[in-house]
């Protein structure tokens, strides 16, 4: 069974970072691509960032060069470095994994981590 966990949420003031950290565990999958979303009540999850076709990277209009994903381990581990942060950040954070293996392509979310800035 394939998890992803994610760790490094918590409360930050107005400019503060955060570093934000996926990994994952139970995967056979021969190709996966990782990456991060963020939801809040009332609203729809959003991308947040995310590695596609190897090695590119997708942000969200909102990031606005704040924020730098990363991957020390390439396909099981991802990183999300938050800079600047701002109150609008306040979400639960998820990470999410596609894959590929014997045929098949499959979604994977982690439990999210809650991050709050706020004075």
């Amino acid at each position: 069974q394939v998890q992803l966990v994610e760790s490094g949420g918590g409360l930050v003031q107005p400019g503060g970072s955060l570093r934000l950290s996926c990994a994952t565990s139970g995967s056979v999958a021969t190709i996966a691509y990782m990456g991060w979303y963020r939801q809040v009540p009332g609203k729809e999850r959003e991308l947040v960032a995310f590695f596609f076709h190897g090695e590119m990277t997708k942000y969200a209009d909102f990031v606005e060069g704040r924020f730098t994903i990363s991957r020390i381990s390439a396909e099981n581990t991802v990183y999300l470095q938050m800079n600047s942060l701002k109150p609008d950040d306040t979400a639960v954070y998820y990470c999410n994994r596609r894959e590929y293996y014997s045929g098949t392509w499959s979604d994977y979310w982690g439990q999210g981590t809650q991050v709050t800035v706020s004075s």
